[in-house]
């Protein structure tokens, strides 16, 4: 991987990607602490250090890469990006004018793409009122964070002013993220949630820390064993062999040459989604606690309702850890389903004269693959799904039944999933330009 690395900035177009990569990376880290105005720093401060502060707060600031701590323009990171594109993935089946829109090719998903901005921006402004609104409530006997929150008198021109800068944080996030796609190296979203992540690495390693050298001790030991499994997961796969047939093809002078007939294998991944269902199930399980948070503070039957939903979707509640494993495992099988269809393996198999030896190309071959498919899928669901609930476990462990004990491990182990499922993807990239760029040099 090093090595890989160091060859990498030895070729200046490579090495101009990576340091692009590098300064967006930067420039977003730099424009999550600029803070909003009409919020109460000192309040803010006093909650997050707290010892039995908000998790769903304490889950949102870990995502934003502490912005949520900060309260600032990038407080919501890309994740309303993320809920759009979730939505648009699941409409495309359902709307035929999407559905058409993405036999289209490259046309088509840039079209898709940018309904899916146009989609980003209300659920921005929902997911940035939710949040407001959660810190303008009282908190553990500390006055609220906004204090000057509603659309009616002096209170206006502050929400509106929060409102539209939040909303413009993640559009910039997001925008952000497309040019490192464009431009440098690796999925930009991915990498502007893992830069997030990692910032957020040393405060909760500090947290760890003070609350004692056993519990750090324990964090590590599961951090190492995780990686290792995750590692060994994310590489596993299933080899199909695949038999080409000999064809016989003319060359100059009316000469007649064999050609084909080796043997090969398709790979396929244990965890071909990789960590993408875990950011689709944590995107879609903060919709419900958002919404929620709209109406918690009525009198009302509505109120009560907001409240259940509130309290039956914050990760202190079993519901909470049931859901996001459900919904990992279902985010799993849609993701690698909608992969697998994208490549038409059995199509492109039959055009180039492949076959997979005891089966019949066509519909037997689809059918096979698809089997092997399920089979291999469902270990990798499973896995991701206990990744998902991992922290849930270590604090019933370690935490005497209550998860108040380890906030750092309530994100550290979905987080960690991300980060190495982006390390690797990113050297896979690196090393695929490599190779790409050999080849060149040794035909020239």
């Amino acid at each position: 991987m090093i090595e890989a690395v160091r060859n990498a900035f030895r070729l200046p177009d490579l090495r101009q990607k990576l340091l692009i990569s590098f300064g967006i990376l930067v420039v977003y880290r730099l424009a999550a602490h600029i803070p909003l105005p009409g919020v109460n720093r000192d309040v803010l401060d006093q909650i997050f250090r707290s010892t039995d502060q908000n998790i769903l707060l304490s889950l949102l600031n870990f995502f934003s890469g502490g912005a949520l701590a900060q309260f600032s323009v990038m407080a919501m990171g890309v994740y309303p990006y993320i809920t759009a594109s979730i939505i648009m993935q699941l409409l495309t089946p359902i709307v035929p004018h999407l559905e058409e829109l993405s036999k289209e090719g490259d046309q088509g998903r840039q079209k898709i793409n940018q309904y899916t901005h146009y989609l980003t921006v209300p659920l921005a402004l929902l997911q940035a009122f939710g949040q407001a609104t959660l810190l303008s409530r009282p908190f553990g006997g500390l006055p609220p964070v906004l204090e000057q929150w509603g659309f009616s008198g002096s209170a206006l021109l502050p929400t509106l002013t929060i409102l539209i800068s939040l909303t413009a944080g993640t559009m910039f996030a997001m925008w952000l993220g497309q040019m490192l796609t464009e431009q440098g190296i690796g999925n930009g979203v991915s990498l502007i949630i893992f830069a997030g992540i990692v910032a957020s690495v040393p405060s909760q390693i500090r947290l760890l820390w003070q609350q004692g050298a056993t519990q750090l001790l324990i964090f590590s030991v599961i951090t190492v064993l995780t990686v290792a499994l995750i590692v060994w997961v994310q590489e596993g796969q299933r080899r199909i062999p695949v038999q080409y047939g000999k064809r016989v093809r003319t060359m100059r002078g009316n000469r007649l040459m064999m050609v084909g007939g080796q043997s090969t294998y398709v790979p396929m991944r244990v965890n071909t989604a990789g960590m993408i269902p875990l950011i689709f199930a944590q995107s879609l399980l903060i919709l419900p606690n958002t919404i929620a948070s709209y109406f918690i503070l009525r009198e009302d039957w509505i109120g009560r309702v907001g409240n259940f939903f509130f309290t039956a979707f914050s990760p202190q509640n079993w519901i909470y850890w049931l859901m996001y494993f459900l919904l990992t495992v279902a985010f799993t099988y849609f993701y690698t389903d909608i992969m697998f269809r994208q490549q038409n393996l059995p199509e492109t198999l039959q055009k180039q004269g492949g076959f997979i030896p005891g089966i019949r190309p066509g519909m037997r071959t689809e059918t096979y693959l698809n089997s092997v498919l399920q089979r291999i899928t469902l270990v990798g669901a499973l896995f991701l799904g206990l990744v998902a609930v991992l922290p849930y476990l270590a604090g019933l462990i370690f935490g005497g039944g209550t998860l108040n004990d380890f906030n750092t491990l309530v994100i550290s182990s979905t987080g960690l999933l991300i980060v190495v499922g982006v390390v690797l993807d990113t050297m896979k990239q690196i090393e695929a330009q490599l190779m790409m760029r050999n080849y060149e040099g040794f035909i020239r």
